[in-house]
């Protein structure tokens, strides 16, 4: 099993240099260095005692770090530099620890003979089945600056996409915790104190005063149970939708939720579009094509759209009329595919239809931001001004009470 060393070694020039590599011994790592011109001083195992990374995601890499990486490596390739020295100095200069080591290990396997893509495709948590059919596209014709520039641009695109949908949830999710919060120490601190005035005053209550004395009694009493079945619930729900229909049965939900439906559904179509235009444009064959989009869109909903697709296409049918089949796809894509197949500009068009929904995003979020906060504020004031309305209602009839 492959083992990081440290090494310290001089240039050609004289100069110091230390770094790591992996390998499966120290005599490799000293055959390595000497292959690379350099003149090996010192080499042992990395300490790995206090410097050991926790990573509860191992294989994982973040997609900003792996953006920065592509465009990097992009210019690297471009400017004449050769691929084995470019991922060593990529490894070196990037801020992900796990993707140091996984340039690590494809620089080792490029060196032992395999190619870019062959190398990157052994990380697919990395690298994913999109990244390496690009690059090995780009690979065979000769152009892979121009597909890892393509492919820096798609992931800083999500990126950016991911941040703003992140930012319209945000909100409404600290506003629910919040509410949550408010609520629990009401139920658990403030009716307990009204229940002990109004049991001293022996008349009936009214029924909004008693649901809420229940519920908070129930709460105190039993509040392992709310908690342990919360979180079963959600075990449960997390583990059924990891199964196929389980997966199918959300993420058609999603799409059908009113107000964040709409948002959710134009960025699925804005990742297909993109995806699929970019693979296109880069020279990947049309089945093997609409096979990524279908495991990268992240929607199952499309995906058996996409999948019915490239069976129609298989039998020698075009992508716009077995697309119109499917609701989930507007007439404004399928009009503009089917433009783009008599055009053959299939390519470009997809990439008009991704910067519209790109762009219908864009609007979306901000849109939600506004729409949200007082509908928020409005749902707050309702939770909270119930139960204090619930709580004082039998204040009015205290004074006949008492007298």
């Amino acid at each position: 099993m492959p083992e990081t060393y440290t090494y310290k070694v001089r240039d050609r020039a004289g100069n110091l240099l230390t770094g790591q590599l992996m390998a499966d011994s120290e005599r490799l790592v000293l055959e390595r260095l000497r292959e690379m011109g350099m003149t090996p001083i010192e080499v042992g195992r990395a300490n790995r005692g206090l410097n050991m990374e926790i990573n509860l995601r191992p294989g994982h890499v973040k997609l900003k770090h792996l953006a920065v990486f592509s465009r990097q490596f992009a210019t690297m390739v471009n400017s004449g530099l050769p691929i084995l020295r470019a991922l060593a100095i990529l490894a070196e200069q990037t801020e992900s620890r796990e993707l140091k080591k996984i340039l690590t290990q494809v620089r080792l396997d490029v060196e032992q003979g395999a190619s870019l893509s062959a190398a990157m495709a052994k990380h697919p948590k990395a690298f994913s089945d999109l990244y390496t059919s690009m690059v090995k596209s780009g690979e065979t014709g000769g152009v892979l600056d121009a597909v890892l520039l393509r492919l820096a641009a798609q992931l800083e695109r999500e990126v950016e996409l991911r941040r703003k949908i992140r930012s319209a949830m945000t909100y409404p999710v600290v506003v629910v915790v919040l509410v949550s919060l408010i609520l629990a120490a009401m139920l658990l601190f403030i009716v307990p104190q009204f229940e002990q005035i109004y049991a001293s005053l022996g008349s009936e209550l009214p029924l909004p005063t008693r649901l809420l004395l229940g519920v908070s009694k129930a709460v105190r009493t039993y509040w392992y149970l709310v908690l342990a079945g919360g979180a079963a619930g959600w075990f449960l729900f997390r583990r059924y939708a990891r199964t196929d229909p389980g997966r199918a049965q959300v993420d058609a939900a999603k799409l059908r939720i009113p107000i964040f439906g709409p948002l959710f559904h134009k960025t699925a179509l804005a990742r297909f579009s993109n995806t699929l235009g970019m693979l296109l444009r880069s020279g990947v064959p049309i089945l093997q094509a609409l096979d990524i989009v279908a495991e990268t869109v992240n929607n199952r909903t499309i995906s058996k759209a996409v999948a019915d697709v490239q069976s129609s296409v298989r039998e020698g049918e075009s992508i716009a009329k077995p697309l119109g089949k499917h609701a989930v796809f507007p007439p404004m894509v399928v009009q503009m595919l089917a433009v783009g197949e008599e055009t053959g500009q299939v390519d470009a068009m997809l990439e008009k239809v991704a910067t519209f929904y790109e762009q219908e995003v864009e609007a979306s979020v901000d849109a939600l931001t506004s729409l949200i906060e007082p509908l928020l504020i409005a749902i707050i004031g309702g939770a909270v001004g119930a139960a204090v309305i619930a709580l004082y209602m039998p204040m009015f009839n205290i004074i006949n009470l008492i007298q």
